[in-house]
């Protein structure tokens, strides 16, 4: 504990601090007979009060407006206000008085910490402080005056070009936590949802309220830095300017790379005055990084590890002297950032600085994140994005790599090459004894080219089915394991790729910080705008901040032990391309899918599994009628109305517009869930339309271009992804588990013993009642179709014979369509039928195939039935209806 009496603290440490601020305060002793008047930047030493002597009362122009109450550096600081509430309640001739305080602005130090408190508003709560302010700080404090919330217009919607509706309320959350004179708050919006379009508009209605006047926007890259002065400058604001038209909006220094090569290079770089002497009069927005803003306030030597090569190196940024009253709003983009101790302290000592109102934006919070901004506001999930539209769903593939899983062994006597790791130089050797490495060492001690190449084969199939499938080749992302020099992995990955698509050295390239990349950003820009390259190797350089929407397969050849940086990663593909028709993109896990598997449960990503045969939509339009989990089943029809929407033709608009205002599949999405909820009859009518369903499911395309396929010869396990309780399964061990499962209820699930032993009670109820059972058991029917379709190839397996042949081995693995003509045939066998009878069984065929069962309902609900004449008509032509429904249920479920 340091010893030092609290008169030693005053003098070597507060009246140090007093003294060293960028526009310091004069010290004098208190007198008897000091004018107060004639103290224009003063602290008063013992200044006298009714109750007591103040050990600092604080005068700006003549008027006091603060008081210091210093203790020894030993004693905490933050009780002691109320030492320093007592001399402002005794304090005479000031400026004002609010309730019982006539001094408006307090301190508290023990000369290592400050804290303060404005007590104009009783519902002030005290704060810690980096520092004193400046008596200009000060003085600026006092004008702006305690009620500055005042003019914010929570009930007033947002009203802004291109807006979305979760923006609008990310912006009433934040002015409402202002309002209630929160100071720190965190937004979490998905990777790709307009955090910066957000806060441009943000800004514009803060600076337009009067709120805020001096903004620092603070990023994580220069790239982010220039994409958000593209924002300002595009931004069209409700009077019809662009915000730099209103407002004066400044940036740090930038290269011409940082920017597109059609956009104008022209940066409003903001005037070093403005950070170190800063007025009430200027009202700016400043754009700039981290890493500048912390070599401006303390020096090299406090820096994110870098080198010159790094493209967010500072190279110009110096050391200045400025304020913490410098801004009075700080908007942090990407504030996650900060996989280090050093770089978490870093941002934390920027943001701390500063005595700011902050937000943090972050599309993953961290528990570093949240002890500086305290609380989150507003959530928007990715899930959330994907529901409403406005980013691609994905599906997942795990490759399998022994090596990669186990490590390897290398026996004596085998040829190895030996890298000289300083000069690059290779020799090659015997080995003379056996060695082993673990799968943590390979990369980083041993690399297996054979294992490399298996895997950038395997990618390349479906690569190549992909373009065959769309017409179009996927841009491709690939994380490798490192890009050090001599030994490094993405090299390594880039040549293999190279020599795989064979279309030379531009359609793959590398992106890392590594010196031999050169302008690593312009390569950025063109991987975003340009057919070149279509395949980029990079390290983490492309983890964060860099939008890439045509973007369809993400590869993690490295291992992610971070649930921040694993959601950044995916955050790269989900970006709409409406240019390129983009429904969805791929993650390729090549440890096995044991990364999908880890952060399985702890992103706000809902990870499932690639569909490639999924419910058939008719099933999921009946699902949301007959309230089998309609909320699920609404999100799933749609996604399924997403991707409509995005591959329609205009000649499809105009079909569509038979059944929906204009043809506008988007609007009406964006309404289902609502509609559904309070014109519930109306909008099913309109869902259960057998011409809206068939028209759903074959409509005019846009055309698309077809090119060429490659040829590939694959040499490496991959499989889609089954999860059954949390974990993973192959398709083949996917149906045992079914089996298992099927085999261990049978006597407990209802729907399992009608199908087994009680065929004679197969109804509609029996079958939602045994999906909705088996969706619950992480076993769902298009699941299970699809692993069956994988094993056995049988396509679209009926879930009648899949729970059949689980339970019993030799039962046979049927379609719809075979279970279907199959029952009729036994019904019909042995018996006579009229010509209009005949007709009616071709109507329940068509009925069954959608539903796999009969209810004397449902000839008054379904419009194949309703449309000949309904349950009334079908009396009249079957005599005894009853009886043949009870048979054709026995035998669809036989």
């Amino acid at each position: 504990m340091i010893e030092e009496l609290e008169w030693q603290t005053r003098r070597d440490r507060i009246n140090k601090k007093l003294t060293e601020l960028p526009q310091p305060w004069k010290i004098i002793k208190y007198q008897d007979n000091l004018d107060v008047s004639m103290l224009t930047r003063h602290a008063v030493e013992e200044f006298q009060t009714d109750n007591g002597p103040a050990d600092y009362a604080l005068f700006v122009k003549g008027k006091l407006l603060g008081i210091i109450e210093g203790k020894k550096v030993g004693v905490g600081a933050q009780n002691v206000l109320e030492q320093a509430k007592r001399y402002s309640r005794g304090a005479k001739n000031t400026v004002g008085k609010w309730g019982e305080y006539k001094v408006p602005l307090l301190y508290s130090s023990n000369g290592e910490n400050e804290f303060f408190i404005d007590v104009r508003n009783e519902k002030s709560l005290s704060r810690k402080i980096s520092n004193f302010h400046t008596p200009e700080g000060l003085n600026e404090i006092f004008e702006r005056g305690q009620h500055y919330y005042a003019n914010l217009s929570i009930h007033t919607q947002p009203e802004f070009y291109r807006i979305r509706l979760y923006q609008s309320e990310a912006i009433t959350a934040i002015e409402k936590a202002l309002q209630q004179g929160k100071r720190e708050m965190l937004v979490a919006m998905a990777t790709g949802t307009g955090k910066t379009y957000l806060t441009v508009a943000q800004i514009y209605r803060l600076l337009s309220a009067g709120v805020f006047k001096r903004i620092l926007f603070l990023v994580d890259r220069r790239a982010l830095a220039a994409q958000a002065v593209r924002e300002f400058a595009t931004f069209t604001t409700p009077k019809g300017y662009k915000f730099n038209q209103e407002y004066e909006c400044y940036s740090q220094k930038f290269k011409r790379e940082d920017f597109e090569d059609d956009e104008p290079f022209n940066p409003n770089i903001l005037p070093n005055s403005y950070l170190t002497s800063p007025q009430p009069s200027n009202t700016f927005v400043y754009v700039s990084t981290i890493q500048r803003m912390t070599i401006n306030l303390f020096g090299w030597q406090r820096v994110f590890e870098q080198d010159q090569s790094d493209p967010d190196y500072e190279e110009e940024a110096e050391r200045i002297n400025i304020p913490n009253h410098a801004f009075d709003l700080i908007i942090a983009d990407e504030c996650h950032r900060g996989y280090t101790a050093n770089e978490t302290a870093i941002w934390r000592d920027v943001m701390e600085y500063f005595d700011a109102v902050k937000i943090g934006l972050t599309a993953t919070p961290a528990p570093h994140s949240l002890s500086l901004f305290k609380e989150i506001v507003f959530r928007y999930t990715t899930d959330q994005a994907i529901e409403d539209g406005y980013l691609c769903d994905y599906e997942s593939y795990k490759i399998k790599s022994d090596v990669l899983i186990k490590g390897t062994f290398l026996k004596e006597g085998e040829h190895v090459g030996v890298v000289n790791t300083e000069t690059g130089e290779e020799t090659y050797d015997e080995l003379e004894d056996e060695r082993t490495y673990s799968a943590e060492e390979i990369e980083r001690k041993i690399t297996s080219p054979d294992t490399n190449k298996k895997i950038v084969k395997e990618i390349a199939q479906y690569a190549r089915t992909h373009e065959q499938e769309t017409g179009r080749f996927p841009k491709i992302l690939i994380f490798a394991a490192n890009d050090l020099q001599h030994t490094s992995h993405a090299d390594q990955l880039v040549q293999l790729c190279r020599e795989e698509f064979g279309q030379g050295d531009d359609f793959v390239q590398k992106i890392t910080g590594n010196p031999n990349v050169d302008r690593p950003l312009e390569k950025i820009r063109k991987f975003r705008n340009r057919p070149k390259p279509m395949v980029v190797v990079t390290v983490d350089m492309l983890s964060t901040g860099v939008d890439i929407p045509a973007l369809e397969f993400i590869v993690f050849l490295r291992v992610v032990k971070s649930r921040i940086l694993w959601t950044q990663m995916l955050g790269r593909g989900t970006r709409r391309c409406d240019a390129i028709n983009k429904k969805c993109f791929k993650i390729f896990d090549c440890f096995d899918g044991t990364l999908i598997e880890y952060f399985k449960n702890t992103t706000d990503f809902r990870v499932e599994d690639p569909r490639k045969e999924p419910i058939p939509l008719a099933q999921v339009i009946e699902n949301i009628y007959q309230n089998v989990d309609r909320n699920y089943f609404t999100g799933v029809l749609i996604k399924r109305l997403r991707r409509i929407e995005k591959d329609i033709s205009g000649e499809a608009r105009e079909k569509f517009a038979e059944f929906i205002p204009e043809g506008n599949i988007g609007k009406f999405t964006d309404e289902l869930r609502n509609r559904i909820a309070k014109d519930f009859v109306n909008v099913m009518a309109l869902l259960r339309n057998k011409k809206f369903q068939e028209l759903c499911l074959d409509y005019p395309r846009a055309k698309r271009t077809f090119l060429k396929g490659y040829e590939i010869v694959d040499n490496v396990s991959s499989e889609a992804v089954f999860s059954v309780g949390g974990v993973n399964a192959k398709p083949q061990d996917y149906l045992e588990l079914f089996s298992k499962f099927v085999k261990e209820n049978k006597n407990q699930i209802e729907a399992i013993k009608v199908l087994l032993y009680k065929p004679k009670d197969w109804k509609t109820d029996v079958l939602n009642d045994l999906r909705t059972k088996l969706q619950k058991n992480d076993f769902p029917e298009e699941e299970l179709q699809r692993a069956h379709k994988l094993v056995s190839n049988k396509a679209l397996a009926d879930i009648i014979s899949i729970v059949k042949h689980a339970a019993r081995e030799e039962e046979p693995l049927l379609t719809i369509e075979e279970r279907v003509n199959k029952a009729l045939n036994k019904v019909k066998q042995g018996k006579e039928f009229s010509e209009q009878q005949t007709k009616w069984i071709d109507f329940i065929r068509y009925h069954l195939i959608q539903s796999l069962t009969l209810d004397l309902e449902d000839f008054d609900l379904q419009p194949v039935f309703t449309d000949r004449g309904g349950k009334k008509t079908a009396q009249e032509v079957f005599v005894d209806l009853h009886n043949l429904i009870t048979e054709i249920n026995l035998a669809m479920a036989a």
